[in-house]
């Protein structure tokens, strides 16, 4: 077990360090308590032929999201609305997350920017990014000895009216 000594300002640092973040990314133009209200969760996997992104964006309507490809970059912006009810509501709890968001991925080398497919299903956004073909594995069939064996049989003589 190791010890730690305990340090009666190193949460207040951490948090002045914060704060120091915060007004700086203020200072340049891009607050993050404007810029995007959630980050929506995504999983990237790939399989030979294709890179697929799935990112959850419940309650956002089709046509709230904006899929683009500029310049070797995959992004994704979208809004989640608050719907206000004629009448008011008394809210114990609001926990869900509302207003706009933006996602940016750099895209490798090896896809093929012109053929994506972007299908929305069950609060999934599913965004399949095709494979060149030159990034493609490709099949080799490999022949063992590098050249046909050709087997010979020879029979050996009978030795006639040996003993």
């Amino acid at each position: 077990m190791t010890i730690t000594r305990w340090d009666p300002f190193r949460e207040v640092v951490a948090l002045q360090n914060r704060m120091n973040s915060l007004f700086r990314e203020m200072n340049e133009g891009e607050s993050p308590l404007t810029t995007a209200s959630f980050v929506p969760a995504v999983d990237i996997y790939e399989d030979p032929k294709k890179v697929v992104l799935k990112l959850e964006v419940p309650g956002i309507e089709e046509k709230d999201l904006d899929v683009r490809v500029e310049n070797n970059t995959l992004t994704v912006r979208g809004e989640r609305r608050f719907e206000k009810e004629e009448k008011e509501e008394n809210f114990h709890r609001l926990e869900r997350r509302y207003g706009t968001f933006y996602r940016a991925f750099t895209l490798p080398s090896t896809v093929d920017s012109e053929h994506i497919a972007a299908s929305y299903s069950a609060g999934v956004l599913k965004l399949e990014l095709a494979k060149k073909p030159e990034a493609q594995p490709k099949h080799i069939k490999v022949n063992v000895g590098g050249e046909q064996k050709i087997e010979t049989h020879k029979e050996e003589p009978e030795l006639v009216g040996a003993r």
